[in-house]
């Protein structure tokens, strides 16, 4: 219940009674709780309030002239958020208040009322609402943040998991570009989940794990005695995945002659296995991965030109984890809850100057980097909270490093005076150091939050301040 000095808005409480006496004293009674209360006579002016009152709480007699408390009951149920119920009842119709629990009430009380044991009850009701309404929010945050296995606040993300849904109902293949770590296959098996593929089969192949003499074999199968050692016929990824998808990690490791086969399967969709002379009809979608700039390889002529704009009709960029905002924090946290129960461990999180090691460093290995990070630190730490020297050697030292500034020190008093000989307020000073830290790392936020020692929300609010 609302506590008397409590900033928030009052909890609204809908009162129907047709006792005069009694409606006051109750009324009386929840309003000295700091409650919001309207009170009415009947089900039908208390149907009347709801659109406009909508109140948290419904408190109700059985008894009521016209509709009865089972009847307003029965209405409220048909609302999309239903308040709680407390049904009030004299004495002899207990059955008929077992009903109302039946139906959906939380409580019934007889009369004559305990007033104490009443405000106990309505205090119990609205907590276990406010309650439920928190879970529900919390759950429709985590559905939010989670997308097949990946987990994202930010816009950069949440972007990203949009797409998917939409590339996910065309047919065609995905290139799928991104950093190593940032999860191209989670990416991959996103697309296959969100298709109408998705009772199909979904085939997964590393380019770069397979020996090139061995790749041709493994995309379209063999025949028996089709090379030494083929000692009976075997199906390929395509025939496996034909009615799904198939995933092709490191596609930039592939050799030429390769490329050319898999051009002709994304134009013909037709196969011909090792040693056959027959030709099969496949039906795949291809879902393409690479962290190595196509275009170069084009250019040094290690990768076809004519595959590549055949793979590059949908593009998927990943972020890299430096580019995702607050994410770092939250999937720091996610991963430490994680390794914690696996481990049985009883760690509740990290320490300010974890959590700033965390911030300052860039992690080049991305979201994978981080999973070894976290789940070394939780191996390591023998206490219910992780600090910096739980966490690996190379991420401490290299946590916000010094940036190398382009001014020397006269430069960089130049630029922060300049504009004239009048002397610059400390507001303006202030704006041109975040203009200038900024420029130091190319525009990246979190590292220039962390290099001002102030939170992100703190910069982006500055900047807005500054734009509006």
């Amino acid at each position: 219940m609302a506590g008397k000095n409590a900033k928030t808005a009052p909890e609204r409480v809908l009162l129907v009674e047709d006792d005069p006496g009694l409606r006051q004293l109750l009324q009386d009674e929840l309003e000295d709780a700091d409650l919001e209360v309207k009170a009415v006579d009947s089900a039908e002016s208390a149907m009347a309030e709801l659109p406009t009152f909508q109140p948290d709480m419904v408190v109700s007699d059985l008894r009521l002239p016209g509709v009865d408390g089972l009847g307003l009951l029965e209405q409220l149920q048909e609302l999309p958020a239903k308040p709680g119920f407390l049904m009030i009842t004299g004495f002899g119709t207990v059955a008929q208040a077992v009903e109302a629990l039946k139906k959906g009430a939380d409580e019934f009380l007889t009369k004559p009322l305990d007033l104490e044991h009443f405000m106990l009850a309505v205090s119990r009701l609205l907590e276990t609402r406010r309650l439920r309404g928190e879970v529900q929010r919390f759950r429709e945050l985590i559905d939010q943040e989670h997308f097949h296995g990946m987990i994202g606040r930010d816009t950069a993300m949440q972007t990203m998991f949009q797409q998917i849904s939409q590339l996910a109902s065309a047919n065609g293949p995905v290139l799928v570009v991104g950093e190593s770590g940032t999860g191209k296959e989670l990416v991959a098996r996103a697309i296959h989940d969100e298709s109408d593929r998705a009772d199909g089969p979904f085939q997964a192949v590393n380019c770069a794990g397979v020996p090139a003499e061995l790749l041709e074999s493994e995309f379209f199968g063999h025949e028996a005695g089709a090379f030494t050692g083929a000692v009976k016929a075997r199906k390929g990824l395509f025939s496996q995945a034909s009615g799904g998808t198939l995933f092709l990690d490191e596609l930039g490791e592939m050799p030429m002659a390769l490329q050319a086969k898999l051009l002709r399967v994304l134009q013909d969709g037709v196969i011909r296995p090792i040693g056959s002379n027959r030709e099969h009809t496949v039906d795949v979608r291809i879902v393409a991965a690479t962290n190595r700039d196509l275009e170069e390889l084009i250019k040094n002529g290690s990768f076809r030109e004519d595959l590549f704009y055949r793979l590059e009709t949908f593009t998927l960029r990943i972020p890299p984890l430096r580019e995702r905002g607050e994410d770092l924090e939250l999937l720091a946290v996610r991963l430490l809850q994680r390794y914690a129960m696996q481990m049985g461990r009883e760690i509740t999180g990290y320490s300010k100057e974890a959590m700033d090691v965390l911030r300052g460093y860039e992690f080049p290995g991305n979201v994978r980097e981080l999973q070894n990070a976290v789940e070394r630190a939780v191996t390591f730490c023998q206490s219910d909270t992780v600090g910096p020297e739980h966490l690996p050697t190379r991420i401490r030292g290299q946590s916000r490093p010094a940036v190398p500034v382009q001014r020397g020190t006269d430069g960089i008093m130049n630029h922060l005076m300049q504009g004239g000989p009048m002397l610059p307020t400390l507001d303006t000073l202030e704006k041109r150091y975040i203009h200038f830290v900024l420029e130091q790392v190319n525009g990246n936020k979190r590292r220039a939050a962390a290099l001002l020692d102030v939170s992100r929300r703190t910069l982006y609010r500055k900047l807005d301040e500054e734009a509006s």
